[in-house]
């Protein structure tokens, strides 16, 4: 490399930043609840659910159906998703039993979750940092990738 020339300054985009960005989509453009995204059709940012943030976040634009996205995104949003509810799982189980008394699911699911009544904004977006984080811990050794 010459001296004159710049290094490169893009890195790897981990789940941790995807999640990461869609806890700030959710503190710049609102947070929602019952569906992806507020309807509305006048601005391309409506505020999101946690699930919707996400999608965002992987595909820098709103998606409304998983065929939208290309593979590469497709595979980021499972994982970012994935790695939510594994920290919902271990930090806000939410689990739905049957009348019998049977497990119906053994995961918490981030839109149950999300659309809980009593949620805030401010649990979603503290989750989705805190699931980061998590990724983080587990993922990174003095900031570089294991």
């Amino acid at each position: 490399m010459k001296a004159t020339q710049n290094p490169p300054t893009t890195g790897m985009v981990t789940t941790a930043d995807l999640l990461r960005m869609a806890a700030l989509y959710l503190r710049r453009h609102g947070w929602h609840q019952g569906t992806y995204y507020a309807s509305t059709t006048d601005i391309l940012t409506p505020p999101a659910c946690a699930a919707g943030a996400i999608r965002i976040a992987c595909a820098g634009r709103r998606i409304e159906q998983f065929v939208q996205l290309d593979s590469d995104a497709l595979t980021d949003y499972v994982t970012a998703l994935d790695v939510f509810v594994d920290h919902l799982d271990a930090t806000a189980p939410m689990f739905f039993i049957d009348e019998d008394g049977y497990l119906l699911d053994e995961h918490t699911s981030p839109y149950s979750w999300n659309d809980d009544p009593a949620r805030t904004a401010e649990q979603v977006v503290t989750a989705l940092e805190a699931a980061a984080d998590e990724w983080d811990r587990l993922h990174t050794a003095g900031g570089e990738n294991r």
